[in-house]
């Protein structure tokens, strides 16, 4: 191919990609259908980023998936009554243009895939949200709570409550929430109301309130009624001091996004979801790192069967530990961690119990701060039930990241080049590298990447969502 034809095909597939985005935009907005591209969502995505989305499909069927043979399913999709949904069209058009020649049959064809969304009812309510601290995970929150801003999205940011309140606190949330040293500038615009005490990011309105316990706010003052709490202090981790949020009027449910002490029930999304029952007020969404091993555990005891395991999760510094060296009262943690590898103590491996009580007394765990400041690895070896090989191992959770229940947790990658900084970012609970597989007889370690970050923030919404009833629809099945 020349040079000429090659800045010509590009320049064809950044034209088809530009003439996708005010489709998507509104199939989203009014209809609040989400289209991805092989699990690779499209909302608000870029020019590039749609064509990028399109490249990877190579990645997971090995053949191409051009611009112009997806271009007219989102057009048949913009005809469709389809509401309330998260819409494949990756998968829909590699499926079509197997057994087709021409466009001739794209509209009846998307009309029988997706029946089961057209005309859907709409009648759920939107729900109220409010975060209580604002922090690492909290902002990351903000971010995919206000980047489904639009009259179709039922999960609505409307508050966050921080400890303090001194002068230039309100400037300074905003300036956070603006800029990340990790996720990079915030993909829109952030302003502040002084009078109101609040932000507006992208015509999301959101109160600030200042309290120091959770039973001290009245969120009807603020016209927020039965709201879900997500609790990202840490401080409350039993029933009895989660339970002083629902003590505030307009407060109904409250999840924690750390693993939780006693009885509540601890949610891995995507593997026991539907164990939250409408009389569940408070719920844990388990720990980052708890959300990236359990799918992929559950994958494997599902075929082969665990005899027993012990994952080494090599762990990005967190903010508990210190700066430079100084006094902690954990062992270890008072040494500096961008300068130090720091053993320390995990419960994910035993935490996987309450999420998949299958394993429960298999697994041993133990942690490695290492000075990285997002994106962690998990290293599981197990004895299984049933012999394996390197091959039949990834190929299996090949087909489990593309096809299966777990393909919205479990990612897979192939590559030899692939480390820790390209993983910022990634929206799934872990990412199975498996360059890095070992395999033989009925041994087997696995090597999983996961944003414990973003990713796991990804699947806090979808707890949040499961926990107000608000379940999405993915199509194709």
């Amino acid at each position: 191919m020349s040079a000429d034809k090659h800045l010509q095909s590009w320049q064809e597939r950044f034209e088809m990609a530009e003439a996708m985005q005010p489709l998507l935009g509104k199939l989203y907005r009014n209809q609040g259908v989400e289209v991805v591209v092989y699990g690779k969502p499209l909302l608000n995505a870029s020019t590039i980023e749609i064509i990028k989305a399109h490249r990877l499909v190579r990645r997971h069927v090995g053949e191409k998936l051009r611009l112009r043979e997806s271009f007219p399913f989102v057009q048949a999709l913009s005809k469709l009554a389809v509401k309330q949904c998260k819409v494949d069209i990756g998968k829909l058009a590699v499926n079509y243009w197997r057994d087709h020649t021409d466009v001739s049959e794209i509209e009846s064809y998307m009309a029988k895939e997706l029946a089961d969304a057209i005309d859907h009812a709409d009648d759920v309510a939107p729900r109220d949200v409010v975060l209580y601290g604002f922090g690492r995970i909290g902002r990351l929150l903000a971010r995919l709570l206000i980047e489904r801003t639009g009259r179709s999205n039922k999960l609505r940011l409307r508050a966050i409550v921080l400890r303090g309140g001194k002068k230039g606190d309100l400037e300074k949330r905003a300036s956070l929430l603006r800029r990340d040293s990790v996720h990079g500038p915030f993909n829109g615009s952030v302003e502040v109301d002084e009078e109101n005490n609040a932000i507006i990011a992208n015509g999301t309105y959101i109160q600030v309130i200042y309290a120091n316990s959770p039973d001290e706010v009245d969120y009807t003052k603020y016209d927020i009624n039965d709201a879900l709490i997500v609790d990202n202090t840490g401080i409350w981790k039993d029933e009895a001091g989660l339970g002083l949020h629902l003590k505030s009027p307009g407060a109904s449910k409250v999840l924690l996004t750390a693993p939780a002490k006693g009885a509540i029930k601890n949610i891995v999304y995507g593997v026991n979801e539907g164990d939250i029952t409408p009389e569940d007020i408070i719920v844990s969404a388990a720990s980052c790192t708890t959300n990236a091993i359990t799918p992929v555990l559950k994958a494997v005891n599902d075929k082969y069967g665990i005899e027993n395991g012990h994952v080494e999760t090599i762990h990005s510094y967190t903010n508990d530990q210190n700066l430079i060296d100084n006094y902690h009262t954990a062992d270890r943690r008072g040494r500096s961690a961008p300068l130090n590898m720091v053993i320390t103590e995990t419960g994910a491996a035993k935490a996987v119990a309450k999420a998949l009580p299958a394993l429960a007394g298999k697994l041993t765990g133990n942690a490695i701060r290492v000075p990285t400041p997002n994106v962690s690895m998990a290293i599981i070896s197990m004895n299984l039930n049933a012999e394996t090989s390197k091959d039949e191992l990834n190929e299996y959770l090949k087909d489990t990241a593309l096809q299966s229940p777990l393909q919205n947790q479990i990612d897979y990658t192939d590559s030899t080049e692939i480390v820790s900084s390209d993983l910022v970012g990634s929206r799934y609970a872990g990412v199975v590298d498996s360059q890095a597989t070992i395999a033989e007889g009925k041994r087997a370690i696995l090597y999983v990447w996961y944003d414990n970050e973003f990713g796991y923030s990804c699947q806090v919404v979808g707890v949040m969502q499961t926990m107000l009833g608000l379940t999405t629809l993915s199509l194709p099945a």
